[in-house]
């Protein structure tokens, strides 16, 4: 009788956040990704359920990237037991540090806003976890250098591989008895102007491959030319251009294709405001691991030279009170939380101010309400009226899109035996399923959340 594999589908399945997935094999447990539901409000709620599988009989977790919807639940996991190993690249233990840190003090400030004005269902409200759960989390982090075949027992093995989504960012590869597992994480564009093309697996017999933009190219559109343009808007009105941008590889890109533009005399002089605490910490890691990027060490003081990055509140302040045309970047990408939410509570309602979304908006997020032009918009239990101008820049993705994603599978040598499709709204997978159906003639499928599967190893 041949041994089997449980694999519980614990996240990003049917939707795009929450990313877990854990292995029962050969008496142990492995969690691939641990992340926080993001985006509906039903899916908000499940970040608050019991873990479905006991923390305290995980042994291992093992992370492909730091985000927060590959990250964001962990330190609820180590609360209610967990004492295992939180294993992944050392860019992306200190990402994921980064924005658990960021995570527990937005809960914290958030409540204590909606306690002060009561603005909540909850009485009190209450953060999912604080900054000592986190501080708990941290102390469970281990390093895995990138290629590193690491023996895990007797029967498993892994190894993680660079895959260009963000800094640190893997793909993670299984050795479990005679087949190899493969988890995609999140997959970078092969032609990112910060990092380097996504390697790609050889050999998968149970292939577990993200579909974020399995129903779509990115446009071939020219960001130089729709940031140049933004900013010409911005002083020719003189408005204000607010980029809600995520703090990990977002914010970096846009401050290195502006900083070309001013380098190249493309654009006129703008003051443009840095003001992302987790950003700015996110700047000191690129810093510290520039074998992940491209930049020269004097490309990166240079760029940041044409920044006026803000350290405190009271900066923030300033640069709202600040009449003057001006370029703010400022988290979250999604327009969930942050500082943004500071700055479109006042510029939101002024046809003067331009709001350029730079990356993937998900359903039920700020950031697709004002992609989509809803009328009003909530910010801190209060409506606004939407009259400000909307862009887009869909090509800055740090997600490859559907013919990224299907080039991605060009070397595996193998008939993988099982494909499933994660990391996807439900549209989006199954668009790409056909495409894998068509292309390399391999039957691919959609699991849903909670179901488990056994494959044979």
């Amino acid at each position: 009788m041949s041994e089997e594999a449980k694999i519980h589908f614990l996240g990003a399945a049917g939707t795009v956040t929450g990313s877990k997935f854990l292995l029962e094999v050969f008496g142990k447990n492995i969690l691939i990704d641990c992340g926080m539901f993001q985006g509906l409000k039903e899916l908000r709620e499940l970040n608050w359920q019991k873990f479905p599988f006991p923390p305290a009989k995980i042994d291992l977790v093992l992370l492909t990237h730091g985000h927060l919807d590959h990250t964001g639940a962990l330190p609820r996991l180590v609360k209610e037991g967990f004492k295992g190993e939180i294993r992944g690249t050392s860019p992306t233990l200190a990402i994921a540090g980064i924005i658990l840190t960021d995570s527990a003090k937005i809960q914290q400030e958030d409540a204590e806003r909606a306690n002060s004005e009561h603005f909540s269902v909850h009485d009190p409200a209450l953060p999912l976890y604080n900054e000592d759960d986190v501080a708990k989390t941290l102390k469970l982090f281990s390093t895995v250098k990138p290629l590193e075949w690491i023996t895990f027992s007797e029967q498993i093995k892994y190894r993680l591989i660079p895959n260009g989504h963000i800094l640190g960012s893997t793909y993670i590869e299984l050795k479990i008895g005679k087949k190899n597992f493969i988890f995609s994480g999140d997959i970078g564009q092969k032609n990112d102007s910060l990092l380097k093309p996504p390697q790609k697996p050889e050999r998968a017999d149970y292939l577990f491959l993200e579909s974020t933009y399995g129903d779509r190219l990115h446009p071939q559109e020219e960001t130089d030319k729709i940031l140049k343009q933004a900013i010409e808007s911005t002083l020719e009105q003189q408005g204000i251009l607010i980029i809600p941008s995520f703090a990990v590889e977002r914010l970096q890109t846009l401050m290195y294709e502006i900083y070309k533009l001013h380098k190249e005399n493309k654009i006129p002089p703008i003051p443009v405001y840095i003001d992302s605490p987790m950003g700015n910490e996110v700047l000191k890691t690129f810093s510290r691991f520039m074998s992940w990027h491209k930049l020269s060490h004097e490309e990166f003081r240079e760029m940041k030279k044409r920044f006026r990055i803000i350290t405190n509140y009271r900066d923030t302040w300033k640069t709202i009170e600040d009449p003057q045309p001006k370029v703010v970047i400022a988290g979250s990408g999604m327009v969930t939380g942050g500082r943004v939410l500071t700055y479109l509570r006042f510029f939101i309602e002024n046809p003067s101010t331009t709001i350029l979304l730079a990356g993937y908006q998900a359903e039920g997020t700020r950031g697709r309400q004002i992609q989509e032009g809803l009328s009003e918009v909530k910010i801190f239990g209060k409506y606004y009226r939407l009259k400000a101008a909307v862009k887009s820049i869909n090509s800055l993705s740090a997600h490859a899109d559907q013919e990224g994603l299907l080039e991605w599978l060009d070397e595996i040598k193998n008939s993988p035996q099982r494909i499933f499709l994660i990391h996807g709204e439900k549209g989006a997978s199954d668009y790409l399923r056909v495409k894998i159906r068509d292309r390399y003639g391999w039957r691919a499928e959609i699991p849903h959340l909670n179901q488990v599967v056994n494959v044979e190893i």
